[in-house]
């Protein structure tokens, strides 16, 4: 075996399949594009889910890539076993309907065993298997050298996720030998194959040969497709010959680095804290690269999860020592390592450690508040002579402060408190259960067809310099089948040689339109979309005559839907140049809606997008638009463009020939869209809208031309409107009538409140003259409808200045869907063991609310105001009870 580093064993892996034909692709954004199922890119075929289930056909049926994955469902786990991992690279190679079992076999056996390739000893090489694969043994068998005892069949070595391609696997094994045996002989996972350390799983091989379908059975695929896996962490602790993934170079340069930050805790010597070294050592590196490709921390989805992938880091530093901001200063670290081959993390360093360095600048201040948070828990729980935190507290701690369990067992300890561990756990399962029920299914794929796949014509799209052309039909599909005449009055997709018909993609909508034959319209144009070798495939709504294979017609773009359409598209290239020239470089792109109606635009960013700047965006738009800056779309090598500065959406893959659209060269993208020939064409641009949808994703909304003029239209006539309300002759003298109106309010608000308190207080005898008793204590109750929290508790005041009994209950309907109550308790009576909190908490939940305070006065709110005769009713019993305790 060759002593290799990480970054040579990508290498390696990358030319060999090279040299095999493949395509070798970049790896992708860990932000999946167009792909609504996955939060993250999580396997090697999530990139290529499109070639195995049919709907585009890939130039190069092999393909090889080494790709960056996040996997975030055992976070636990990290660091605590030896090959979890959040972020990982899994090399991979496919066959897209090419090659299968033989040639997938003989080459992994090549680059395994070979001298010039990786030279593992055969010996050392164990294969599993599909027992009712009978091919698969076979095939190894015939390997140079392979030794024929070394397939063991396992039930379980067929891959299968539900509906989709699914098939047989083959795994491989590396017997790392009997110094990491960590089973007895008879030990039933003692043996390739099983759970244990020294035979150890280095690729997988899938034979994707079956269709899953709906009803549970299984048909043979049109085209039989090839997907492995081979882990890079994994496979450089094999040729490095290391315990775990840890020790490799991947990892132990962050670990030296963290060490050094420790007040001399060495890795090697650190015991049961080595788990904090490869905690933080394995989530830097995830949220360095998630980071890198515009991910950013929030509250909800991707960015939660490296939200608590930062946190955990911070914890687990205090349990090395380390109390300082300190995660940012790993950046570099992980960039010197892995920078050579993802280049993007050397671009985004600088951006990456200042999004991390605010993170835990932040979570510092979080972690004193939840210290805080803790101690008035305990405070609390002694008040009512309590000595556990309870497993919902602990949660809580954990959730919204990042607290781990340890420490707040820690603190607790310190404080003579215990932690309700098993209440902690129902509490994070059902997280989990929450999250799981949440989740997509991330790897399914849609079930193959072959019917477009088989249409191999030729096409041309003519509708960047025509909206209308001849076309000849090559194909017509209905209903799945092929067939020679779409009949009138139905619906079919059509293939024709060529089409003017922009087809959806890139965010823009497809054309509408009609075909025609002479001056008769045949039918109407409703969709258009891309078919997987390339042509546009049509969706027609025939009239009063059927369409026909191998005919010629007419086919005619709606001329106004296009023009604007073209307007908003140009529009999201100028909004997207604004966007980072106010807000910086690293608001980039993650989807679009450019239509006739409008453009919509989805950005990276950290937070709300605040007014001055939306101003600034708009007239940096309108400036570009009011320049009337030619806008000149050119195609070229995409070295070219690259050199030129244009910008690509991450993570979509782009030929060697590119289209660029250049716009004063400023504006430089690379978009296959439809545009204006001058920006002065766009009219005017107005935003309508700027909102949060996701984890540090912001969506502007705007429209232009002629649906911004209407809107002004609008705007004006309501502002004609409210001066007429407000008998306003001039506009200027608007805001002057508001605020005046404003004072009035209030004024009149300050006079209600007033004559309501002396009511209040003129009706006090009344109310605390009803006085019942409950054992040994006076009780007070009063029903008041449509009293605030304010008057109630001034209410309360003039209660306890009057001494009007032990205890005062104050309930009040507010609203439809909304009570308010105010439970006071005497100084003599809380020193006789009586709690406000104690006494309103079982009187809130009957009106379908919650509460709490301090022993003297607790408040609380509730939503079923139609319970608040029941609630008065009950009053005596439940305040009984609680005296009673």
């Amino acid at each position: 075996m060759k002593k290799l580093t990480s970054n040579q064993i990508r290498q390696m892996y990358l030319d060999f399949f090279a040299e095999k034909g493949h395509e070798i692709r970049p790896s992708v954004s860990l932000i999946p594009v167009n792909d609504p199922t996955l939060l993250w890119i999580n396997s090697g075929v999530a990139t290529l889910k499109k070639y195995f289930d049919g709907t585009e056909v890939p130039s190069n049926p092999r393909i090889a890539n080494s790709q960056k994955c996040i996997r975030t469902n055992d976070i636990e786990n990290v660091g605590y076993t030896a090959r979890h991992h959040t972020l990982f690279e899994m090399l991979g190679n496919w066959s897209i309907g090419d090659y299968f079992k033989e040639e997938a076999i003989a080459m992994a056996w090549e680059f395994l065993t070979s001298e010039k390739w990786l030279n593992f000893e055969p010996e050392k090489l164990y294969m599993t298997y599909y027992p009712e694969d009978k091919e698969t043994p076979e095939i190894w068998k015939q390997q140079p050298g392979f030794i024929a005892d070394h397939l063991v069949p396992v039930e379980d070595n067929f891959w299968d996720i539900g509906a989709g391609p699914c098939g047989p696997d083959t795994e491989i094994f590396y017997d790392r030998g009997e110094a990491y045996n960590n089973l007895a002989a008879d030990d039933p996972e003692n043996y390739p194959g099983g759970e244990n350390e020294r035979w150890l799983e280095i690729w997988n091989l899938v034979f994707s040969e079956f269709n899953h379908l709906p009803d549970d059975t299984y048909q043979p695929l049109p085209n039989k497709n090839v997907d492995t896996g081979m882990g890079l962490e994994r496979m450089a602790s094999v040729i490095q010959d290391v315990p775990t993934n840890f020790e490799t170079d991947l990892f132990i340069p962050i670990i030296d680095a963290i060490a050094k930050l420790t007040d001399g805790i060495e890795y090697e010597s650190a015991g049961d804290k080595q788990v904090s070294f490869k905690v933080i050592a394995d989530h830097i590196r995830a949220v360095t690269f998630a980071i890198s490709d515009g991910a950013l921390p929030s509250n909800e989805g991707r960015g939660y999860i490296l939200r608590r992938l930062i946190r955990r880091s911070v914890m687990h530093g205090r349990k090395l020592g380390i109390t300082n901001k300190f995660l940012s200063k790993l950046v570099p670290i992980i960039v010197e390592i892995m920078g050579d081959y993802y280049q993007e993390l050397n671009q985004n360093m600088e951006f990456v450690q200042k999004v991390i360095l605010n993170e835990e600048e932040r979570f510092h201040e979080t972690i004193e508040e939840g210290e805080k948070h803790l101690l008035d828990i305990i405070e609390t729980a002694r008040q009512n002579n309590e000595t556990e935190i309870s497993g919902p507290q602990a949660f809580q701690l954990y959730d919204t402060f990042g607290f781990p369990l340890e420490l707040t067992e820690e603190l607790a300890a310190d404080n003579q408190f215990t932690v309700d561990t098993s209440g902690f756990a129902v509490e994070m399962e059902a997280q989990r259960e929450r999250a799981r029920a949440a989740r997509s299914n991330e790897e399914s794929m849609s079930v193959q067809t072959d019917v477009f796949r088989n249409i191999e014509s030729e096409f041309e799209f003519v509708g960047y310099i025509q909206l209308s052309s001849n076309a000849t039909i090559k194909a017509i599909v209905q209903d799945n089948k092929r067939i020679e005449q779409l009949p009138k009055e139905s619906q079919g997709w059509v293939i024709f040689n060529r089409s003017p018909f922009y087809a959806e993609m890139g965010g823009q909508i497809a054309d509408k339109g009609y075909i025609f034959d002479g001056e008769e319209i045949l039918g109407e144009v409703l969709n258009v979309k891309k078919a997987p070798n390339g042509q546009f495939m049509h969706l027609i709504q025939t009239k009063a005559l059927p369409l026909n294979e191998e005919q010629s017609y007419t086919l005619a773009v709606d001329r106004q839907h296009r023009i604007n359409t073209n307007k908003n598209h140009t529009a999201t290239h100028l909004l997207h140049k604004a966007i980072k020239d106010v807000l910086g470089s690293h608001a980039n792109q993650a989807g679009s809606y450019v239509g006739p109606d409008r453009l919509r635009f989805d950005f990276s960013h950290f937070g709300k997008v605040t007014e001055e700047e939306l101003v600034r965006i708009e007239q940096h738009v309108n400036q570009n638009i009011q320049a009337a800056i030619d806008v000149d779309i050119s195609e070229m090598p995409i070295d070219e463009a690259k050199a030129l500065g244009a910008m690509a959406l991450f993570g979509e893959k782009y030929g060697n020939i590119v289209r660029v659209v250049n716009i004063g060269n400023s504006s430089i993208e690379l978009c296959g869209g439809t545009h204006v020939s001058n920006t002065q064409e766009i009219g005017t641009f107005k935003l309508l809208s700027e909102s949060g949808i996701g984890a540090g994703i912001r969506r502007i909304e705007a429209i232009t031309a002629g649906a911004a003029i209407r809107y002004y239209q609008e705007q004006e006539q309501l502002l004609h409107d409210v001066q007429a309300a407000l008998k306003v002759s001039q506009a200027n003298q608007l805001l002057n009538r508001i605020e005046q109106l404003q004072h009035e309010l209030k004024d009149a608000h300050s006079k209600i409140e007033s004559l309501n308190s002396k009511l209040l207080q003129q009706g006090a005898d009344d109310i605390f003259n009803d006085v019942s008793t409950i054992g040994e204590y006076q009780v007070i109750k009063a029903n008041l409808d449509g009293q605030d929290m304010d008057a109630l508790r001034q209410l309360g005041d003039v209660w306890r200045q009057k001494a009007a009994s032990d205890v005062l209950v104050l309930v009040s309907k507010v609203a439809e869907d909304k009570v308010n109550m105010m439970v006071f308790v005497s100084d003599e009576a809380v020193q006789g063991g009586l709690k406000a909190g104690n006494l309103i908490k079982p009187l809130a939940k009957i009106v379908g609310g919650g509460g709490g305070g301090r022993p003297q006065m607790a408040q609380a709110g509730g939503k079923q105001p139609d319970q608040i005769p029941n609630l008065m009713e009950q009053i005596p019993t439940l305040l009984a009870e609680v005296i009673e305790l």
